[in-house]
C-alpha cells in the first residue's frame, strides 16, 4: 500500500510535521539547545538518551539505536502499519491521503465489507437485549459473571435461532457483502445465516473494525465454537482477539497474556487484567506468533496444566525459537489442572492471578525442564540424549545473547568442557553429525553486535565508519551507540576508552556491561576481518535499499538525469565498497 501513496505527498507530510510537537504529545521532552531529549519510549533506561531533532526531522536513541522520522515514530510507538501511520499523520494535519484509483477501489471494497460486518455486529448486540430468545444469552453471561459494561466493551451479541434473522434485517447491498465475507451462506435455495442461536464475539482488527465473528453455541450443537471463515479482510492467523480492546485500555502495552478462549480474555479484563488476548487461529503457529510479537516483545503464554496444555506449550516454544531476538521476554504460565483463566481468576481473585503472571516460567527454564523431565543427568547416556534433543533446537535460533546463554546452560547440564565452533556453523547445520575437531578451543559464537563492539574497543578510529555505515539502518543498536559515544569523547586508542569508563559513571553504566557475558575474546586480526566483513555487508544493504527506494515509484526510463546519476553512484559504490579505516 505504501507504493500507492505518492512519494511527494509523503515528503510534504514529513516537512509539515512538527516532530517535537508530535513526540512531545506522547512522551515528556526536555529542551537541550535547539534539540530535545527524553528517556527512550522503546527501551527501559534511567539516563535520557533519546534525542529529537526537529530541524532535521528525525529522532535517534543512542541507547537502543531507535531512529526515524515522524512516520516511523508513529509506526513504532502506536504499533501502526506504514499506511496507517501516514493516514494518522495526515488526519493530524487536516490533509487527505491522495491514494491512486486502484488503491481507492480496494479501500472502498474493504470498507464496504467491514461496514456490513459492523451492521451485523450492531444487529447481534440489539438481539442480545431485545430478541425473545436473547434471555438465554443474557442468563449465560450472568452465570459466567460478565457484567453489562464488559459485554458492551467487547461488543458481545446474540445470533437468533432463525436461519434468516440477519438476512431479513439488511438490504441487498449489505447482504451481498455479508455473503462475500461468509457471514451469510448462499449455498441453499435462499441465503441463510451462518451463526444461529449463538453468543457472538466480534473480532476486531487493530483499527477497531469488525472483520469476523466467533460464536459460542447456546444449544446442543456439535461445534461448541465456530468462527467466520477466512475472507479478503480476515486472515485468522494475523488477527488477535482482544488486542484492540487492550490497546484502548493501555496506551503503551508492556506485555500481553496469551490465553486460549474469548471468555478467558473477557473474564481477565473484567477483573482488571486488561492486557489478555487470544489468537484467532492456532496461537502456536509462526504466523500467529509473529502477529503477537508485533505490539510487544513480552509475552506470557497461559495454558491449562494438563498434558494437552504442555504439548501446546512445547509447540509454542519450538516455533518461537526461530523468532527470538535480544530484548524479547517470553514466559509460560501453566495453570492448575482442570482450571482455565476464566474459572481461576473468578475463584482466587485478580491479585492472586496477577501474582501467577508475575511468577510465570521463563522460556529458557521451561525448555530445559521439559527436555530433562524423563532423564537422569548423572548418566552419560542421558546427558548425550539431552544434547541430541536440544542442540537442533538451538541451531534454529538466530544469533543473540539468549542463544549464547542457552548454549552455555546446555554445556553446564551436560558437563561438556569443549564446544566446537564447527558445531555452531552453517556447515554443521547441514551436517548435524559432523565430528568435533580435536584440540578445538571452547568458543561461544558471538552475535554481530558484540563483534562490532569489540572491534570498536580494539580500533576506536573505526567509529566514524560505523556511524556512517549503520546510520538509518536501525540495526546493531549497541555498536551504534558505542560508536557515537567514542566519537563524543574523542577516543583514538583503547586506553582513551578505559580512561573514560573509569571516570564517567554514565559510560560505565551504559557500556561496561557490553562485554560482561563474553568468555572468549577473538584474536585481534580475526576481529578486524569480521568487523570489515560486517560493515561491508551493512553498507551494501544500505546502498541496495537506496537504489530500491529510488526505483520504488518510477520505472528506470522515468528517472530524471539527477536520479539516474544517483542510481549509478549507488551501484558503482556497491561494487567498489570502501574498506573501513582500521590501522
Amino acid at each position: 500500500m505504501a507504493g500507492l501513496i505518492p512519494q511527494g505527498f509523503i515528503e510534504n507530510l514529513r516537512e509539515r510535521t512538527d516532530l517535537a510537537e508530535l513526540i512531545g504529545a506522547r512522551i515528556t521532552l526536555k529542551k537541550a539547545g535547539s534539540n530535545y531529549k527524553a528517556c527512550c519510549p522503546f527501551h527501559d533506561e534511567r539516563t535520557p538518551s533519546f534525542n529529537v531533532r526537529p530541524d532535521k526531522g528525525f529522532y535517534h536513541c543512542f541507547g537502543c539505536g531507535a531512529h526515524g522520522d515522524a512516520i516511523a515514530f508513529l509506526q513504532e510507538y502506536e504499533n501502526l502499519s506504514f499506511t496507517e501511520a501516514v493516514e494518522s499523520l495526515a488526519a493530524h494535519l487536516g490533509m487527505d491521503v491522495p491514494y491512486d484509483e486502484s488503491a481507492k477501489e480496494n479501500m472502498r471494497k474493504a470498507q464496504s465489507l467491514t461496514g456490513a460486518l459492523e451492521q451485523a455486529s450492531q444487529f447481534y448486540r440489539q438481539c442480545l437485549q431485545q430478541h425473545p430468545s436473547g434471555s438465554l444469552a443474557r442468563d449465560y453471561l450472568q452465570h459466567r459473571g460478565v457484567d453489562a459494561e464488559t459485554a458492551e466493551r467487547f461488543g458481545i451479541g446474540y445470533a437468533p435461532p432463525e436461519g434468516d434473522a440477519l438476512v431479513r434485517h439488511v438490504n441487498k447491498e449489505t447482504l451481498d457483502a455479508l455473503i462475500a465475507v461468509k457471514a451469510v451462506t448462499d449455498r441453499y435455495e435462499r441465503p441463510r445465516d451462518l451463526f444461529r442461536n449463538r453468543l457472538m464475539f466480534p473480532i476486531r482488527n487493530s483499527r477497531g473494525r469488525t472483520v469476523a465473528f466467533g460464536g459460542r453455541t447456546l444449544g446442543d450443537d456439535k461445534a461448541k465454537y465456530i468462527n467466520s471463515p477466512e475472507s479478503e479482510i480476515y486472515h485468522k492467523s494475523r488477527e488477535i482477539y482482544g488486542l484492540y480492546e487492550a490497546k484502548q485500555a493501555t496506551r503503551k502495552l508492556e506485555r500481553l497474556v496469551v490465553v486460549e478462549g474469548y471468555m478467558d480474555v473477557i473474564a481477565l479484563a473484567q477483573h482488571g487484567i486488561s492486557y489478555a488476548v487470544a489468537a484467532s487461529g492456532t496461537a502456536t503457529n509462526q504466523e500467529s506468533l509473529q502477529a503477537l510479537l508485533k505490539p510487544t516483545h513480552h509475552l506470557i503464554f497461559c495454558f491449562d496444566g494438563d498434558e494437552a496444555g504442555y504439548r501446546a506449550a512445547d509447540r509454542a516454544l519450538e516455533n518461537l525459537l526461530e523468532l527470538l531476538q535480544d530484548g524479547m521476554h517470553i514466559q509460560f504460565l501453566m495453570l492448575p489442572e482442570g482450571d482455565d483463566p476464566d474459572s481461576l481468576v473468578r475463584r482466587e481473585g485478580p491479585n492472586a492471578f496477577q501474582q501467577r503472571i508475575d511468577e510465570a516460567t521463563p522460556l529458557s527454564r521451561l525448555l530445559f525442564e521439559r527436555q530433562t523431565q524423563d532423564l537422569d543427568l548423572t548418566l552419560a547416556e542421558h546427558r548425550g540424549e539431552l544434547r541430541s534433543r536440544v542442540e537442533p533446537m538451538l541451531r534454529r535460533m538466530p544469533h543473540s545473547a539468549m542463544r549464547d546463554a542457552l548454549w552455555q546452560e546446555l554445556q553446564r547440564l551436560t558437563g561438556r568442557t569443549r564446544w566446537s565452533r564447527q558445531n555452531d556453523s552453517q556447515s554443521t547445520r547441514s551436517q548435524p553429525n559432523a565430528p568435533e575437531r580435536a584440540g578445538q578451543h571452547p568458543r561461544i559464537q558471538l552475535d554481530r553486535d558484540t563483534v562490532l563492539c569489540l572491534a570498536l574497543y580494539e580500533f576506536p578510529d573505526l567509529a566514524p565508519d560505523v556511524t556512517e555505515t549503520l546510520e538509518g539502518l536501525q540495526e546493531l543498536p549497541s555498536s551504534q551507540a558505542f560508536a557515537h559515544w567514542i566519537q563524543a569523547i574523542g577516543a583514538s586508542t583503547r586506553d582513551d576508552i578505559l580512561r573514560a569508563m573509569a571516570t564517567q559513571a554514565e559510560a560505565r553504566e551504559r557500556f561496561a556491561a557490553l562485554f560482561n557475558r563474553i568468555e572468549h575474546f577473538p584474536e585481534r586480526d580475526a576481529l578486524k576481518e569480521d568487523a570489515r566483513r560486517m560493515l561491508n555487508r551493512s553498507r551494501e544493504r544500505k546502498l541496495s535499499r537506496a537504489a530500491s527506494e529510488l526505483l520504488a515509484h518510477k520505472k528506470p526510463s522515468e528517472l530524471s538525469e539527477q536520479e539516474k546519476q544517483q542510481l549509478q553512484d549507488a551501484f558503482s559504490r556497491k561494487t567498489s565498497t570502501k574498506e573501513p579505516r582500521m590501522h
